[in-house]
């Protein structure tokens, strides 16, 4: 059985290897498409901050996913067919994975999970042991986490669009958005991970210092101090951009663009330049939030299998995940990211629209406020089709022709298929495991 927790943890890693290929292209894709950041330091970046988010709070997530889709008190009596079935997971979400990330597809690994988990177990019990509640909403959230994205990245666009970037002063129409760009990035990031970085002081207080403060005083102090913190570092870098313009104008120098990153179109603007840091602000939360949530696609079947073996019962009521379980989920991530990451980035970043930071900014802004408020319907949904439907958002307001529509289609049918492929394939492998297992 220790053989086995080896190769299931080598599964994992590959599963989560593929995951951060695929996946964190919703955090640094709009990064790197509109030169806020190079390829290189998006890799860093994410990397380092997907670990974090996977090691510290990657632990819900999984512990929910190992016990979801399939009733686990129907493989109460034969743990070692759950053992099966968990593996057969990993190696079909993988492929599944493997294959999207080499199309350049960005996929939904949540849905590559339940697909799989619901494949093996309609094969080991029935039809029954699936639940399918859980798969109906799954199918709610394809259509409406997409539509809500864009709706609401068009309506953030279009507003920067009128009051900031058509304006004819947008360095003075932008110093009076600033603050309220900085709580609109901040409220809706501090939300998805504040509470979470918080947690452990508020309960320091309340248990050991005996002061018994609101679960929600410290996140809120802490979101308006750092909202405050970056609308004065903001005001002072556009004075400093704005200084250089007019030093270049009473020289009569004809103004040129900064000369990092070499595109100059993107950048050629302070406007551009501040909305760079802004957006690179926000994709560094994206990223700390995916690693903690995504990272249990990886590594849920891994920490039932460990569960089983330690303690010959099914998981039924939740499980506790060993800490080396979540540092194989997040070296798997960060190690996927370097090696293949480069080929969704450029379908999220490039091959859509083509993306300015102000625009990249306000796509990111969308997928967070979607997945959001998703998170308090209680609706699963997944961040790929949320950040492809704000980036399409964007599109509609800037032209309809700045919208590629084949890569579209590429995109829109490997979402079609995620589910329905996954379940057959880890179906098959796992009747084929079966046998061999008896």
């Amino acid at each position: 059985m220790p053989m086995t927790v080896v190769i299931v943890a080598i599964l994992a890693f590959y599963v989560a290897f593929n995951l951060g290929a695929n996946d964190v292209a919703n955090a640094m894709g709009t990064s790197v498409g509109s030169k806020a950041v190079t390829l290189k330091q998006a890799i860093i970046i994410a990397g380092v901050l997907e670990f974090t988010g996977a090691v510290l709070f990657g632990h819900d997530v999984s512990e929910t996913l190992a016990t979801k889709v399939a009733h686990p008190s129907l493989f109460a009596a034969t743990p070692q067919l759950l053992v099966t079935g968990m593996i057969t997971v990993l190696i079909s979400c993988g492929v599944w994975l493997q294959i999207a990330t080499a199309k350049g597809l960005p996929v939904s690994s949540s849905h590559a999970v339940v697909g799989a988990i619901a494949g093996f177990s309609a094969v080991a019990m029935g039809i029954g042991a699936i639940d399918w509640p859980s798969i109906g909403l799954i199918t709610i959230g394809w259509i409406l986490t997409p539509i809500i994205s864009g709706s609401i990245a068009a309506l953030f666009y279009s507003q920067i669009k009128h009051w900031i970037l058509n304006q004819p002063n947008q360095l003075t129409q932008l110093r009076e958005w600033i603050p309220w760009l900085s709580i609109a990035l901040l409220a809706v990031f501090g939300v998805i991970v504040l509470p979470s970085l918080t947690q452990p002081l508020t309960n320091f207080l309340i248990e050991k210092v005996g002061i018994d403060i609101p679960a929600y005083d410290i996140p809120l102090f802490t979101g308006a101090l750092a909202a405050v913190g970056l609308t004065l570092i903001s005001w002072r870098q556009l004075e400093q951009e704005a200084g250089k313009t007019r030093s270049r104008e009473q020289r009569g120098e004809e103004f040129t663009p900064c000369p990092l990153p070499p595109d100059p179109f993107p950048l050629s603007t302070p406007v551009e330049r501040l909305f760079g840091r802004f957006q690179l602000l926000s994709a560094c939360f994206v990223a700390f939030a995916h690693g903690s949530n995504d990272v249990g696609n990886a590594i849920a079947p891994l920490a039932a299998i460990v569960y089983i073996n330690t303690t010959g019962n099914v998981p039924i009521n939740g499980i506790d995940i060993p800490l080396w379980i979540l540092v194989v989920g997040g070296a798997g991530i960060v190690t996927g990211l370097a090696i293949w990451g480069k080929n969704v980035i450029a379908t999220i970043g490039e091959n859509i629209i083509a993306l300015q930071p102000s625009s990249g900014f306000c796509a990111e802004l969308a997928t967070a406020t979607t997945i959001l408020l998703a998170s308090r319907l209680g609706l699963p949904v997944s961040t790929s089709h949320a950040l492809v439907g704000g980036v399409v958002g964007i599109g509609l307001v800037q032209s309809l022709n700045s919208i590629k529509f084949q890569t579209l289609q590429g995109i829109a049918a490997a979402w079609l298929i995620t589910v329905p492929l996954s379940a057959i394939l880890s179906a098959s492998i796992f009747s084929i495991a079966r046998i061999f297992w008896h």
